[in-house]
């Protein structure tokens, strides 16, 4: 089994990956809150753990992958004012609720499906574990670590921080927080400014609400995951992961929950993937400045150029490390569209090749490092722009190939078509994106090409220049592309 490497927010470094139960893994990643259509924000962290859920499963672990929906509004980042913005969505629309959150979580797996992301194992919803939710209130409060306050539970920030450390995740040191607050008015049924709300009691416009031993209301915004991951994954599992954004409050606040409930911390790894900008600042609903994956999907965005195809935005965000930021601009969707094309068309040529009695030393050198480098790149916390480069490598031997600049013998071509297939369709989870139809015709018409550029090889060879013109001239009015690249010649139907 591959020893992988992943950088642990909660170490604040990269750790051997050693699970609690080997060979199964327990992984729980923060999914949407269903109020409007995904964007391009909700793509990173999706694919991010749908690569990590890929590859765990590939190196011999039985992975169970728990991916939240959020379907009540007021369980977002603003939960002690209690602003349900999927209640509010309801009632502009004259909705149930539940109609709301129904078609936008459709929404976000069609979405999902398009861009290649896997289904997780369980995808529990916050209102169809109310009950564990109040459990947890319960277990909080028989410890000590909670206060109901006007028919509403709050978390005791100053009481928790006393007997443990507040801030082991994010690194902040509250004691001076704490203590501030207590200047500040306003802080109404708290104690401290900074107490979070575990329960919250419903008012009188809330369309949403459940019945509780302190009052008809809802959930804090936090208690969902640490309930949800328990119920499915256990007291302790391996990794939880989500967007960095999450790392404060959400994510602090659910080790509180974990270790105040139940006496010690749930998770063992904490992965965090980095966010999109657009000039630097956040993607986000909240900034105003998102646009959705329909819109890159149709290009019906001021933003937007053009129409960017599902496959191409995976490929633009796994070429950046996850844990890197990366901005948004049509110039790197568009370096990313014909990154994708170069790949998928050298996969596409490998079925062109003819293999040779032996490969020629560099072609062979190439060929029997490729599968290693992909692993390492994989295993040194999941490195998938090292891998994008490998198989541009590749790409460029089949291209030579291709070319009849270099020579490969049977093993070593299945070994490289393997490979490339191998992390470019299972691991990092690309396809080809056209119809039945175009694979078809392209298949029909492949033989029959390869046999007239082997015919414009030949008279280049022989430097009859007129021969080689007429033969790529003839075939672009038939409508094929072939380029001359330096290394070597390609084609494809457009």
């Amino acid at each position: 089994m591959q020893q992988l490497f992943i950088y642990n927010t909660l170490s604040r470094c990269k750790q051997p990956f050693e699970p609690l139960h080997a060979p199964n893994v327990g992984m729980y990643v923060c999914g949407p809150t269903v109020y409007g259509d995904p964007h391009l924000g909700h793509a990173r962290p999706a694919i991010t753990f749908d690569i990590l859920f890929r590859y765990l499963k590939h190196i011999g672990y039985k992975v169970r992958y728990v991916r939240n929906i959020t379907d009540v509004g007021h369980l977002e980042h603003d939960a002690d004012e209690g602003d349900d913005k999927i209640a509010k969505k309801a009632r502009l629309e004259q909705l149930e609720p539940m109609e709301v959150a129904q078609y936008y979580t459709n929404r976000y797996h069609q979405a999902m499906e398009a861009l290649g992301v896997l289904p997780p194992s369980i995808e529990p919803h916050a209102t169809g574990h109310i009950i564990e939710q109040i459990e947890l209130v319960k277990q909080i409060m028989d410890r000590g670590y909670a206060y109901e306050s006007q028919g509403s539970v709050y978390f005791d920030i100053e009481k928790y921080n006393k007997d443990h450390h507040y801030g082991v995740l994010s690194g902040r040191n509250l004691d001076d927080v704490i203590n501030n607050s207590r200047a500040l008015d306003g802080v109404a049924e708290k104690r401290n400014q900074v107490d979070f709300a575990l329960w919250k009691k419903a008012q009188p416009e809330h369309i949403m609400r459940w019945p509780s031993p302190w009052s008809e209301g809802f959930p804090g915004w936090h208690c969902e995951c640490t309930a949800m991951g328990r119920k499915y994954l256990g007291g302790e599992f391996d990794i939880h992961g989500g967007g960095m954004d999450l790392v404060f409050p959400h994510h602090e606040c659910e080790i509180a929950q974990a270790v105040a409930s139940q006496g010690h911390r749930m998770v063992k790894y904490w992965m965090h993937n980095n966010m999109i900008t657009i000039n630097g600042q956040k993607m986000g609903k909240s900034l105003g400045n998102f646009i959705t994956l329909e819109q890159f999907f149709t290009g019906n965005h001021e933003k937007l150029e053009k129409a960017y195809s599902p496959m191409t935005i995976r490929f633009f965000i796994l070429s950046a490390h996850y844990r890197g930021t990366v901005d948004f601009s049509n110039e790197a969707l568009q370096a990313s569209e014909k990154g994708l094309e170069r790949l998928l068309n050298g996969i596409a040529d490998l079925d062109r090749i003819q293999p040779a009695a032996t490969c020629d030393k560099e072609t062979e050198k190439v060929v029997k490092a490729l599968r290693q480098k992909c692993y390492d790149a994989m295993n040194d916390d999941l490195a998938t722009p090292l891998v994008i480069a490998a198989l541009f490598e590749a790409c460029t031997v089949v291209n030579r190939l291709l070319d009849h600049k270099a020579t490969i013998c049977a093993d070593c071509l299945k070994e490289l078509a393997d490979t490339m297939r191998l992390f470019a369709f299972d691991i990092l989870g690309l396809r080809a994106e056209k119809g039945g139809s175009d694979d078809a015709r392209e298949a029909a018409f492949g033989k029959v090409v390869d046999m007239v550029l082997e015919l414009r090889a030949k008279a280049k060879a022989e430097k009859d220049w007129t021969t080689s013109d007429r033969i790529r001239d003839a075939l672009a009015a038939a409508g094929f592309e072939v380029k001359d690249t330096k290394d070597g010649v390609t084609w494809r139907l457009p």
